[in-house]
C-alpha cells in the first residue's frame, strides 16, 4: 500500500524514524522487515519503548518532528497520545510503535510477527546512523 505523493523510500524513512527515537533515548529498538511477508500491512514495523508516559510521548513527538524535518513526510495516522502507553504512528510503508515496557510485553508484536526479519538497533548504531546524515 502506498500513499499518493510519497517522497521517500522506506529505507530513508526508517532511518529518520530511528534517529527520532534515538534523539530521545528510546530503548530496545527493534526493526521488523516485513517486506517479504505477503499479508503484512507495511514494509517495516519499528518498535521501541520509553520508561514512562512522558518519555513515550516525547519519543513519538520526536519521531514525527525528525521524519518531517528530514523527509517532509507526515504520519498518515497516529493514535495513543491520550494515555501514552502505546503510541502508533502510521507512515503507510512504516508503522512505528512506541510502548511502555509492560504494554510492549503484553502485546509482544515481535513474537506475533516472528516470521519477519528482525534487527535490534543499539543506541550506538542509532547514534552513528544519525551522525552520517
Amino acid at each position: 500500500m502506498q500513499k499518493t505523493g510519497k517522497k521517500q523510500n522506506p529505507v530513508q524513512l526508517k532511518d529518520a524514524v530511528i534517529q527520532g527515537i534515538a534523539d530521545k533515548k528510546g530503548k530496545n529498538i527493534v526493526c521488523l522487515n516485513m517486506s517479504k511477508i505477503p499479508e503484512a500491512i507495511s514494509d517495516y514495523f519499528i518498535i521501541c519503548e520509553g520508561d514512562s508516559s512522558i518519555q513515550v510521548d516525547t519519543i513519538a513527538r520526536s519521531v514525527e518532528e525528525t521524519v518531517f524535518n528530514l523527509t517532509g513526510e507526515e504520519a498518515f495516522h497516529r493514535e495513543g497520545y491520550e494515555n501514552s502507553e502505546w503510541i502508533l504512528l502510521d507512515y503507510v510503508d512504516i508503522v512505528v510503535h512506541v510502548f511502555q515496557p509492560h504494554i510492549r510485553g503484553f502485546y509482544n508484536l515481535e513474537n506475533l510477527w516472528a516470521d519477519a526479519e528482525s534487527e535490534e538497533i543499539t543506541a550506538e548504531q542509532a547514534y552513528k546512523q544519525a551522525q552520517t546524515k
